[in-house]
């Protein structure tokens, strides 16, 4: 069991009432192991309540990483919201905290 911090950085930012977080794999060959264990579905679940929308998820293989865009993930977004932290800024790192149940050497 890994987690996903071990072998990805990560990026989030926020649109109104929509988070998007990219992923990048540190390395090449990390790449097809989050394109098996990071997906929409494990997203979404991954962040519970906080995002009550879909989750879609865009490759970028050309980079090595995955785009996910959270629907209805801010509680409404800026002023309309009651979150304490109303912004998708945050999110790159709870994503980062996903487990995935996987064993891999990351020491090289």
């Amino acid at each position: 069991m890994i987690e996903l911090r071990e072998i990805a950085h990560a990026r989030s930012g926020d649109k109104g009432n929509i988070a998007n977080i990219g992923v990048i794999a540190k390395e090449p060959e990390y790449y097809p192991i989050i394109e098996e264990y990071v997906t929409a579905a494990r997203v979404k679940d991954h962040f519970g309540e906080l995002c009550e929308g879909e989750v879609d998820r865009y490759p970028m293989e050309n980079i090595h990483a995955f785009n996910f865009v959270l629907h209805e993930a801010l509680g409404g977004g800026g002023v309309g919201s009651l979150y304490l932290d109303n912004q998708g800024k945050t999110y790159s790192g709870a994503v980062l905290r996903m487990e995935l149940d996987v064993s891999i050497d990351t020491d090289d």
